[in-house]
This record gives structure tokens, C-alpha cells and sequence, in this order.
């Protein structure tokens, strides 16, 4: 089933996209085209994206499926609690994906959290 954006997908994808990561503000248009197309069942929140390819144009210098953001999360101690992932699939944002490697990082707005502290 396909869905609108959800909340927590948006909020992690634009603190991803919006700390500079090249690029980044190139991919900003497209998501207001992106759609959820499926969502990991372990509930970390990763998911695969559908968009409307007639409403936005791709990011021409990307071609074949690759990382275009990567974000390592620290916890409360500083030790690496995880990661998120931005992927992108012949020039349309195509996957987020949650990496956790502790009870700290669980799900998506458990990232948004690690991400944005100041959002609380």
C-alpha cells in the first residue's frame, strides 16, 4: 500500500537532507512528490519511497543506487548508537533506512530526537 509522507519519515529525511549533505539540496524538491511504498515490519521505521517522476525532475549526476546522506547517531554517552541512511535511485530519493545498534535507537523518531534535540 502506498501512503503520504508520514510525519516521522518527514522529519528525519529533511534534518538529514538539510545538514549540508551535496546532494542534498538538490534532492529538497522531490520530497514533497515522495510517497511511503513500504515500511520495514521490525517498526525502525525504514522505508522505500515511490515518487511521482513527472512532478520532479531526478539529480542528473546521480545514476544507479547509492548514499547520498549518512548520519551517525550518538547516545545519551556519546557512543554510536546507530545510523540513517539516505539513499537515492537513478536520481529520485528512493530509501530511508534506520541501522540501530542499541535500545537507544529503536525507531524513526527516536533518530528525529538524536538528530534534532532542540525540536523537543
Amino acid at each position: 500500500m502506498i501512503e503520504a509522507l508520514p510525519a516521522d519519515v518527514a522529519h528525519v529525511l529533511d534534518a538529514i537532507l538539510s545538514m549540508g549533505n551535496d546532494p542534498g539540496f538538490a534532492l529538497f524538491p522531490q520530497t514533497r512528490h515522495l510517497r511511503v511504498q513500504t515500511r520495514c515490519a521490525c517498526g525502525c521505521g525504514s522505508a522505500d519511497f515511490s515518487i511521482d517522476a513527472g512532478a520532479v525532475a531526478p539529480v542528473p549526476a546521480i545514476t544507479g543506487t547509492r548514499v547520498v546522506a549518512e548520519m551517525e547517531l550518538f547516545g545519551a554517552g556519546g557512543e554510536t548508537v546507530g545510523e540513517v541512511l539516505v539513499f537515492v535511485t537513478d536520481g529520485y530519493l528512493s530509501r530511508l533506512e534506520v541501522c540501530s545498534w542499541s535500545d537507544e535507537l529503536r525507531t524513526l523518531p527516536d533518530a528525529h530526537r538524536i538528530l534534532c534535540p532542540c525540536d523537543r
